[in-house]
């Protein structure tokens, strides 16, 4: 190979890229549709590789997937921040793959709009 650094490059792009696609896969989501729900949190998990919150939404649970915790925490956010019976408002695209799953855009917590991307 004429360039040898080229090829160990490439492929070690490659190789970080298809990870990265398998990882968050967000492909399967509506960027076409944006939802908004008002709700009290039923449920949190904070923890890698999202933090997610179950909401209510015409009288079904979803599930939204929010960013990473190392993410929420640089945005000012904090697990005591969504614990479960805090009214949010969560905003972003619905799943086409699970009829009840949101991927998260943004928040508002306590009148405060985290931007989670």
């Amino acid at each position: 190979m004429k360039y040898p650094l080229f090829g160990l490059f490439f492929s070690g792009a490659l190789l970080t890229g298809g990870i990265a696609v398998a990882h968050h896969g967000w492909g399967s989501y509506d960027a076409g549709r944006l939802v908004s729900v008002t709700s009290n949190i039923q449920r949190a998990n904070w923890e890698n590789p999202h933090v997610t919150v179950v909401v209510s939404h015409e009288n079904k649970n979803w599930d939204a997937v929010l960013a990473p915790p190392f993410r929420m925490s640089a945005r000012g956010l904090n697990p005591d921040m969504l614990k479960p019976g805090t009214s949010v408002r969560v905003e972003g695209y619905p799943s086409t793959r699970t009829e009840t799953e949101m991927r998260a855009e943004r928040i508002v917590v306590d009148g405060k709009t985290y931007e989670l991307r």
